[in-house]
């Protein structure tokens, strides 16, 4: 295994644990919140953020490998980040500001962000741009998702 995949993804590791500053207090008010009944799949979710987070770190190596430590590639690297960043930064954003609008925001900022990424290494490497897709299609999911929540619980907005 090259050094890269095992430093980009001790990277995104240590990011994502970013979304474990919630307190107990946060989670009982999103438990309190009404979801919509096609949310049914809510338990995989986490495992579905995995999932995508290891197809980020995988497409941020193969980039990397493509050009390494040139300032082009720390550019992206640094795209890379700020989608992971603002991703994670969606659950303990939320909960702690008690806002589905703010959720909302990041969700579309995170779509936003993740197009650019995926068009950006898309040149690259396909391959890259490939493993981006996961991404591009469950963050709108997750934004529309919170759409329907502000909908159902217009005091949470």
């Amino acid at each position: 295994m090259k050094a890269s995949w095992i430093i980009i993804g001790a990277i995104t590791f240590l990011i994502a644990l970013g979304s474990a500053l919630i307190k107990p207090r946060d989670i009982s008010w999103t438990k309190r919140l009404d979801r919509p009944k096609w949310l049914f799949f809510e338990p995989a979710i986490p495992l579905i953020w995995t999932f995508i987070f290891a197809c980020g770190a995988a497409s941020a190596a193969i980039v990397w490998d493509k050009d390494p430590g040139s300032f082009t590639t720390w550019v992206i690297m640094s795209f890379y980040l700020i989608v992971e960043i603002v991703t994670v930064a969606y659950i303990p954003a939320t909960l702690r500001l008690r806002s589905l609008t703010v959720g909302t925001v990041l969700g579309i900022l995170g779509v936003i962000f993740g197009i650019l990424v995926t068009l950006t290494v898309w040149p690259i490497s396909g391959w890259a741009a490939l493993l981006l897709v996961p991404y591009l299609i469950w963050t709108p999911i997750g934004t529309y998702t919170t759409g329907q929540m502000i909908d159902l619980n217009p005091d949470a907005a």
